[in-house]
C-alpha cells in the first residue's frame, strides 16, 4: 500500500485515540502470546504414572478417569516422534461420547519413557513393550482392550494385534498409515527430517513452528502435544517438565518468533507504531532473521532423532496390509485422503473386510487436526459393534467417505 493510499484511507477514518497505542497490532501481539501458550497434561487426563515393567524399562502412561458404566480400555499408540500427549484432545472428546477409559503410552525412545536401549525401535520390540506393559498394569485380569494407532503407532498396533500378545483385544483402528503409500514415502523421509529446525528457542516457538509448518493444523492440539516432542538442552528433560511457563517467558517468546520477515513490516504494525506525523516509535524493534533467531539460543531440541531409526522403517510397514486384513478382529481404517489406499487394501475394502472412513480438510495428524470427528467415528464403530455404550446424548452415525 502506497503512502498516498494510506493517507486517503486514514482521512476517512475517525480520529485516533490519543497516544495511538491501542490498535490491531497490539491486539494481535497479545493474541499471539495467548495462542502459543502451552497446555498442561492434567487439563485432559486424570492420572499420569511411570510404570516400571522391569529394571530395564519404565514407561510413562496417561489415563482418563474410570467410566461411569463398564466399557473398554482404548489403548492409544502415537506416531514416530510424537508422544502420548498427541491424544489429549481426542481423549476428552471420546470419553464424553462413550463409556470408556483411555490409556496413552509414551513408546520406547519417546516422551518420558526410559529404557536401556532407546535405539531399538523394531516392530517386535515395540509390540512386546506394549504387551508387557498391559500385563503389568492389569496383573489379575486384563480388561477388554481396543487398540488405536496413528502412523508408526498404527503399524505397531497391527503388529501387536497380529502377535496376539493380549487375549482380551477386541478390535483395532489404524489412522492414516497404509503399507503402499508409507513405503513410497520412505525415500523422501530423510529429506523431510533434515528440513525441520534442529533447535527451538522456547516452547511457544516450537508450538508456533508446529502450526506454521503444517505438522498440526489445530493450534489447541499443538499447545499440548508439542511440549511432549522436545527436550530442554540444559536439563535433558522433556519440555513438559518446564511447564507452566511464567508470563515473562511467554512475553520473551513473543519477541523471538521463528517467523519474522527481515525485509518488511506488516501494514498493521507500521500504522500502529507510527505517530500522526509518521515518525517512528521509540520502542520499535528491528526484526531479526530466522537464522539469527534460531542461532541466538538453542534451548530445546527434538526428544528423538528419527533419522537414526531408518533401519527399522521397512520393518514397520512391510507386509502391513496383509497383516491388517488377516486380523480376526473388527478393523477400522481412518485416512486423510481417499488416494491413500494401496492395491491390497482397495481389494479388501471392496470385499467388506474392514470399515474405512476418510476425513477431509486435515493433515497427517488426523486425530489432532479433527479430534471431535475422529472421536465420533471411533465411538460410532464401538457402539455398532456393542463394545461400548453411548454417554449422554451422543448419536451414532453411519460411516461414509
Amino acid at each position: 500500500m502506497s503512502s498516498l493510499q494510506r493517507t486517503i484511507l486514514k482521512s476517512k477514518l475517525p480520529p485516533t485515540i490519543p497516544g495511538g497505542r491501542i490498535g490491531r497490532a497490539d491486539s494481535f501481539k497479545k493474541s499471539r502470546i495467548r495462542d502459543y501458550k502451552p497446555c498442561m497434561w492434567n487439563e485432559f487426563f486424570a492420572e499420569k504414572a511411570d510404570v516400571v515393567v522391569d529394571e530395564h524399562r519404565t514407561f510413562r502412561v496417561y489415563k482418563t478417569k474410570q467410566p461411569e458404566k463398564p466399557g473398554p480400555v482404548l489403548l492409544l499408540l502415537h506416531g514416530g516422534g510424537y508422544s502420548a500427549l498427541t491424544w489429549a484432545h481426542f481423549c476428552s472428546e471420546v470419553t464424553s461420547m462413550i463409556h470408556c477409559q483411555c490409556l496413552c503410552i509414551d513408546l520406547r525412545g519417546h516422551g518420558d519413557s526410559r529404557v536401556d536401549d532407546e535405539d531399538d525401535l523394531s516392530a517386535d520390540t515395540l509390540s512386546k513393550d506394549i504387551g508387557d506393559l498391559v500385563v503389568k498394569l492389569y496383573p489379575e485380569e486384563v480388561p477388554q482392550i481396543y487398540v488405536v494407532g496413528h502412523s508408526m503407532g498404527g503399524a505397531i498396533a497391527v503388529h501387536f494385534a497380529y502377535m496376539a500378545l493380549v487375549p482380551s483385544l477386541i478390535g483395532i483402528t489404524v489412522i492414516d498409515v497404509v503399507e503402499g503409500t508409507a513405503m513410497e514415502a520412505l525415500a523422501s523421509m530423510q529429506s523431510f527430517l533434515r528440513s525441520r529446525p534442529k533447535y527451538f528457542q522456547s516452547i511457544p516457538n516450537a508450538i508456533e513452528w508446529c502450526i506454521r509448518s503444517g505438522q498440526v493444523r489445530n493450534v489447541d492440539s499443538a499447545k499440548v502435544s508439542m511440549p511432549g516432542q522436545i527436550i530442554n538442552c540444559t536439563t535433558n528433560k522433556l519440555a513438559t517438565n518446564d511447564l507452566p511457563l511464567t508470563d515473562e517467558v511467554l512475553e520473551e517468546a513473543h519477541h523471538t518468533s521463528m517467523f519474522p520477515n527481515a525485509f518488511s513490516i506488516s501494514e498493521d504494525e507500521e500504522v500502529g507504531n507510527a505517530g500522526e506525523d509518521g515518525a517512528e516509535s521509540v520502542d520499535f524493534k528491528k526484526p531479526t532473521t530466522t537464522k539469527a533467531a534460531t542461532d541466538a539460543a538453542k534451548n530445546y531440541t527434538w526428544r528423538i532423532d528419527l533419522a537414526k531409526s531408518e533401519k527399522y522403517w521397512v520393518g514397520w510397514f512391510s507386509g502391513l496390509s496383509d497383516k491388517f486384513l488377516n486380523l480376526r478382529l473388527p478393523k477400522q481404517l481412518l485416512l486423510a485422503s481417499i488416494d491413500g489406499l494401496d492395491r491390497t487394501l482397495t481389494v479388501g475394502q471392496m470385499q467388506g473386510r474392514f470399515q474405512m472412513q476418510v476425513l477431509a480438510r486435515c493433515g497427517h495428524a488426523v486425530h489432532e487436526d479433527r479430534p471431535h470427528e475422529v472421536a465420533e467415528v471411533i465411538s460410532g464403530y464401538l457402539i455398532r459393534n456393542r463394545f461400548a455404550e453411548a454417554a449422554g446424548e451422543f448419536r451414532c452415525h453411519m460411516p461414509s467417505c
